[in-house]
């Protein structure tokens, strides 16, 4: 069987295919291969998968009534306690947090940078934090997944209640 080269190249039509079609086969495969946190790989989801427990919720709480507006021991003051809805939370875009009041007096924080690909959730409603990018869904209680596409939590952030302020930790 005869090849035909490419004239004046001396490269034949097969190897121009062939190199065709694995730069088509490589980037399929760069697309497909992201994890649900955009990176390539799969360590982390292999950890996860194989019994791996989910990220720690660093929340913490203080009831101390000290530092009323200003700054407190380093944090940034986020809110005072009243504008974060029983039953939702507040998205703090600038700070990549968002603070949840499950139930009346307790706060909880979380990551704001969806899991799946990066986006900044969006909102927080009907008991969950929403990405606008694919309508993944997160608990507001501990951050875990309530609906895909994503399938890891929103790692916890840590926020302190003083009074009726909630400082970053």
């Amino acid at each position: 069987m005869t090849q035909s080269a490419i004239p004046g190249r001396g490269t034949t039509r097969r190897a121009v295919v062939a190199a065709a079609g694995a730069a088509g086969l490589a980037a399929t495969l760069a697309a497909c291969g992201k994890d649900d946190d955009g990176g390539s790989g799969g360590s982390a989801d292999s950890a996860q998968d194989a019994g791996g427990s989910p990220p720690s919720q660093d929340t913490s709480q203080s009831a101390s009534p000290s530092a009323e507006g200003g700054q407190s021991g380093g944090g940034m003051e986020l809110a005072k306690t009243s504008q974060i809805p029983e039953g939702g939370g507040m998205v703090f875009k600038d700070h990549k947090v968002v603070v949840t009041q499950p139930k009346a007096g307790d706060f909880k924080a979380f990551s704001s940078i969806c899991t799946h690909q990066g986006c900044s959730v969006g909102e927080v409603s009907d008991g969950t934090i929403n990405c606008p990018c694919h309508q993944s869904k997160f608990d507001i209680t501990d951050g875990s997944v309530k609906g895909g596409p994503a399938r890891k939590p929103l790692p916890g952030a840590q926020i302190k209640v003083q009074g009726s302020s909630i400082w970053m930790a």
